[in-house]
């Protein structure tokens, strides 16, 4: 029985990963990549005139919804609980304080002009939303290495515990990989449907992805490790013709850790703002002025019969404000604690989701030199470890520069591996052990740990929402009366900006259907979407 090209796809996938699956793909002539484009609100300028929103929280979704909002006429106001916009997108640095839900608080203490993203780091040149407020705010921006051949992937099963440089690993596997893909193709043994000319396309496309030599073998090569670089003079190119064999690639497990940049949302290029990520946020908060509101930590919603009220603090003071409609940009780990006359349902689905929501954390570093530029030839990307705080994540700023630089070892789900059970002292020695492990001898190098753990961060406690049903999902994806919902969690793209942007838009769009249908006088309920 012969094998179609997907049964022969769904095999190169399943021996060699989505990058083999890819190339073999694009060999043969298919999947082509469409980039994603903002969609604009669709509703006349001044449609929003004598309508009143309340948006409550200034993170991304809150200020894209606001944004919108006012350039369509409405009369907004945001609130914020806390000093700053952004919300998860936040940029840490010297001066600033870390605040945790039961009081402990962080004083950051870097070098002058030194950051960390202790939430969103990076914008894939797919996600056309959040880019289109980069350009139109004319936020400066510059590449985020992503990825890099240099950085590293350790395991203690393999090579004695010593890493390997990605490039060796990715390009050995690619060998190993061909070559049995080649030798299947010779043998006649995957598809007799298969047509010649795939075979010989794939066959050639085999030998350079590969590379192969003459005689269909991996022998190493250049890509994957130089032991000598040419240079002037007799100095030659040496290369190591010893590939990790297939067993060892097997052993290491770090199929994860070289097929993540192949995410549809990973891939290079992607792009980060100059001097931090919450340099969106500011200023999307700076265009919008006085209609943003710090430190108003919003403590009861309720339905009136012309929309909502809602009740916050400012200065120790409650105060009241009422909206023909409201936008609630909240965690809902947040709205879950307050006061919110929200529907049976509703206040279901918003209690089920919170509890759903991921732990994830980082654990940054000042290195008092950028070690891993001068001494691996590391420059940005991620270097993987197969346990322990991980990934080891360098910058992709200043790069070059001399003194201090930033280093963060890990950013994962705390509850792996246990770390959610150490004390801080014991998270952070495992966490600069993960520097160790990576980077012997240069651990000592490191100080000024920051831990941030965003189940425990003040005004968020949870990181993006881990899982929702369909139906749960349907829920807080429509309004409840004059309620709307925005933030990440309202869309398909969960813990991205991108996410949070795209429902701010949304929810300013069904508000606008809502308001239309009731001047014209049509016949319209209060689950009208976009």
């Amino acid at each position: 029985m012969g094998i179609t090209r997907r049964d022969f796809l769904t095999r190169v996938g399943q021996a060699g990963g989505f990058s083999a699956a890819v190339v073999t793909m694009q060999a043969l002539g298919l999947m082509p990549m469409k980039e994603v484009e903002a969609e604009q609100v669709k509703a006349t300028t001044g449609a929003g005139k004598g309508v009143s929103i309340v948006v409550l929280g200034g993170g991304v979704a809150g200020l894209v919804t606001a944004y919108e909002a006012r350039k369509l006429g409405y009369n907004v106001t945001v609130l914020e609980a806390r000093h700053r916009p952004g919300g998860r997108a936040y940029s840490a640095r010297g001066g600033d304080v870390l605040e945790f839900v039961d009081g402990t608080k962080q004083n950051i203490n870097w070098a002058p002009g030194l950051y960390w993203n202790m939430g969103p780091a990076r914008i894939p040149s797919v996600h056309g939303t959040i880019l289109h407020y980069v350009r139109e705010l004319k936020v400066p921006m510059e590449v985020c290495v992503n990825t890099s051949r240099s950085t590293l992937l350790q395991n203690d099963k393999v090579n004695g515990g010593k890493p390997y440089t990605q490039r060796k690993v990715i390009n050995d596997t690619r060998g190993e990989v061909a070559e049995l893909l080649t030798k299947a193709l010779n043998g006649g043994s995957l598809d007799s449907e298969l047509t010649k000319q795939d075979r010989e396309r794939l066959a050639d496309i085999m030998h350079l992805w590969g590379p192969l030599d003459g005689k269909n073998k991996y022998t190493g090569s250049d890509r994957a490790d130089v032991t000598q670089y040419p240079g002037a003079g007799p100095q030659e190119m040496i290369v190591n013709r010893e590939p990790i064999p297939m067993h060892a690639l097997l052993d290491g497990n770090f199929w994860s850790a070289e097929l993540y940049e192949e995410q549809w949302d990973w891939q290079a290029t992607m792009m980060q703002p100059v001097n931090g990520m919450q340099q969106i946020s500011n200023a999307l908060a700076k265009s919008l002025g006085p209609i943003v509101n710090f430190n108003c930590p919003v403590t009861e919603i309720t339905k009136t019969g012309k929309g909502v009220k809602v009740v916050y603090e400012k200065a120790g003071v409650q105060r009241t404000i009422e909206a023909d409609y409201c936008v609630c940009a909240m965690p809902l780990t947040i709205l879950n604690k307050i006061k919110a006359d929200l529907s049976p349902e509703v206040k279901a689905t918003v209690s089920r989701a919170a509890d759903s929501y991921r732990g994830s954390y980082k654990v940054p570093w000042e290195a008092s030199t950028r070690f891993w530029e001068k001494d691996f030839n590391i420059y940005g990307g991620l270097s993987f470890l197969a346990k322990g705080p991980q990934p080891i994540w360098y910058p992709s700023n200043n790069l070059f520069s001399d003194g201090p630089g930033m280093i963060c070892a890990g950013y994962q789900d705390e509850a792996i591996d246990g770390f959610n059970k150490l004390s801080m002292d014991e998270k952070f020695e495992s966490s600069r052990q993960s520097i160790e492990k990576m980077h012997p001898g240069y651990g000592k190098l490191v100080s000024k740990p920051v831990f941030c753990g965003w189940k425990h961060v003040k005004w968020n406690e949870g990181s993006w929402i881990g899982a929702i049903t369909k139906a749960d999902y349907a829920t807080i994806t429509q309004n409840d009366g004059p309620i709307y919902f925005a933030g990440d969690h309202t869309s398909h793209v969960v813990g991205w900006q991108e996410g949070a942007a795209g429902s701010g838009r949304r929810a300013i769009q069904m508000i606008s259907d809502h308001v239309k249908a009731a001047r014209l006088g049509g016949k319209h309920s209060d689950t009208v979407s976009a």
